[in-house]
Protein backbone atom coordinates (compact mmCIF):
# COMPACT_ATOMS: atom_id res chain seq x y z
CA UNK A 1 0.00 0.00 0.00
CA UNK A 2 1.01 3.64 -0.95
CA UNK A 3 0.86 6.48 1.60
CA UNK A 4 0.32 10.01 -0.32
CA UNK A 5 0.38 13.03 1.68
CA UNK A 6 -0.44 16.52 0.10
CA UNK A 7 0.46 19.98 1.18
CA UNK A 8 0.70 23.28 -0.49
CA UNK A 9 -2.80 23.68 -0.85
CA UNK A 10 -4.01 27.60 0.27
CA UNK A 11 -5.91 30.60 -0.53
CA UNK A 12 -5.21 33.04 -3.14
CA UNK A 13 -6.70 35.68 -5.73
CA UNK A 14 -6.96 34.98 -9.30
CA UNK A 15 -4.47 34.97 -11.52
CA UNK A 16 -1.80 33.51 -9.06
CA UNK A 17 0.57 30.48 -8.66
CA UNK A 18 0.53 27.60 -6.13
CA UNK A 19 2.42 24.64 -6.00
CA UNK A 20 0.87 21.46 -4.51
CA UNK A 21 2.86 18.44 -3.51
CA UNK A 22 2.35 15.60 -2.85
CA UNK A 23 5.32 12.92 -1.08
CA UNK A 24 4.59 9.12 -1.91
CA UNK A 25 6.06 6.34 1.19
CA UNK A 26 5.13 2.77 0.75
CA UNK A 27 6.24 1.61 -2.19
CA UNK A 28 9.17 2.49 -4.82
CA UNK A 29 7.90 5.95 -6.13
CA UNK A 30 9.87 5.59 -9.50
CA UNK A 31 7.79 2.93 -10.38
CA UNK A 32 3.85 4.45 -9.85
CA UNK A 33 1.81 6.44 -12.55
CA UNK A 34 0.65 9.55 -10.54
CA UNK A 35 -2.30 11.76 -10.65
CA UNK A 36 -3.81 14.77 -9.76
CA UNK A 37 -7.58 15.02 -9.26
CA UNK A 38 -9.83 17.45 -7.51
CA UNK A 39 -13.56 17.59 -5.88
CA UNK A 40 -16.11 20.24 -5.42
CA UNK A 41 -18.73 19.43 -2.45
CA UNK A 42 -21.39 18.39 -4.46
CA UNK A 43 -19.81 17.50 -7.61
CA UNK A 44 -17.71 14.17 -9.10
CA UNK A 45 -14.15 13.65 -8.41
CA UNK A 46 -12.36 15.51 -11.96
CA UNK A 47 -9.71 14.43 -13.58
CA UNK A 48 -6.82 17.26 -13.39
CA UNK A 49 -3.45 15.49 -14.70
CA UNK A 50 -1.44 12.25 -14.78
CA UNK A 51 2.01 11.50 -15.32
CA UNK A 52 2.98 7.79 -16.13
CA UNK A 53 6.61 6.56 -14.18
CA UNK A 54 7.81 5.82 -18.05
CA UNK A 55 9.11 8.15 -20.11
CA UNK A 56 6.92 10.45 -17.71
CA UNK A 57 4.18 10.93 -20.26
CA UNK A 58 1.71 13.50 -18.92
CA UNK A 59 -1.94 14.01 -19.42
CA UNK A 60 -3.78 17.16 -18.89
CA UNK A 61 -7.50 18.01 -18.26
CA UNK A 62 -8.63 20.80 -20.94
CA UNK A 63 -9.60 23.18 -18.33
CA UNK A 64 -6.10 23.06 -17.20
CA UNK A 65 -3.92 22.88 -19.84
CA UNK A 66 -1.50 25.30 -20.20
CA UNK A 67 -1.98 26.76 -16.72
CA UNK A 68 -1.03 23.48 -14.80
CA UNK A 69 2.02 21.47 -15.06
CA UNK A 70 2.44 17.82 -13.23
CA UNK A 71 6.00 16.31 -12.51
CA UNK A 72 7.77 14.48 -9.93
CA UNK A 73 10.69 14.13 -8.67
CA UNK A 74 11.49 10.59 -7.86
CA UNK A 75 14.96 11.46 -5.85
CA UNK A 76 12.62 13.16 -3.13
CA UNK A 77 9.50 10.65 -4.01
CA UNK A 78 7.20 13.90 -4.62
CA UNK A 79 5.16 14.73 -6.63
CA UNK A 80 4.02 18.25 -8.08
CA UNK A 81 1.45 20.30 -9.14
CA UNK A 82 2.35 23.85 -10.37
CA UNK A 83 -0.66 25.78 -10.61
CA UNK A 84 -0.24 28.72 -12.95
CA UNK A 85 -2.81 31.67 -13.72
CA UNK A 86 -5.92 30.48 -10.91
CA UNK A 87 -9.16 30.58 -11.68
CA UNK A 88 -12.01 30.95 -9.26
CA UNK A 89 -13.17 27.55 -10.51
CA UNK A 90 -10.15 26.02 -9.85
CA UNK A 91 -11.57 26.16 -6.52
CA UNK A 92 -11.89 22.70 -4.83
CA UNK A 93 -9.56 19.83 -2.88
CA UNK A 94 -7.22 18.29 -4.76
CA UNK A 95 -6.29 14.61 -4.41
CA UNK A 96 -2.97 12.87 -5.29
CA UNK A 97 -3.10 9.22 -6.57
CA UNK A 98 -0.84 6.84 -7.11
CA UNK A 99 -1.29 3.73 -9.51
CA UNK A 100 0.99 1.24 -10.71
CA UNK A 101 1.47 0.40 -14.19
CA UNK A 102 2.89 2.88 -16.90
CA UNK A 103 -0.57 3.58 -18.51
CA UNK A 104 -1.77 7.27 -17.61
CA UNK A 105 -5.69 7.12 -16.55
CA UNK A 106 -8.11 9.43 -16.42
CA UNK A 107 -10.36 7.54 -14.33
CA UNK A 108 -10.49 7.65 -10.61
CA UNK A 109 -10.91 4.00 -10.55
CA UNK A 110 -7.51 3.27 -12.28
CA UNK A 111 -6.18 4.63 -8.89
CA UNK A 112 -5.49 2.34 -6.07
CA UNK A 113 -4.25 5.16 -3.65
CA UNK A 114 -4.96 8.07 -2.07
CA UNK A 115 -3.91 11.10 -0.22
CA UNK A 116 -6.25 12.87 1.99
CA UNK A 117 -6.61 16.08 0.08
CA UNK A 118 -5.13 19.57 0.08
CA UNK A 119 -7.95 22.44 -0.28
CA UNK A 120 -7.01 25.41 -2.85
CA UNK A 121 -9.68 28.36 -2.58
CA UNK A 122 -9.61 31.20 -5.36
CA UNK A 123 -10.99 34.08 -5.01
CA UNK A 124 -11.73 36.77 -7.81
Amino acid sequence: QVQLVESGGGSVQAGSYLRLSCVASGRTFSTLSMGWFRQVPGKEREFVAAISWLFDNTDYADSVKGRFTISRDNAKNTLYLHMNNLKPEDTATYYCAAKTGAQISRADWGFGSWGQGTQVIVSS
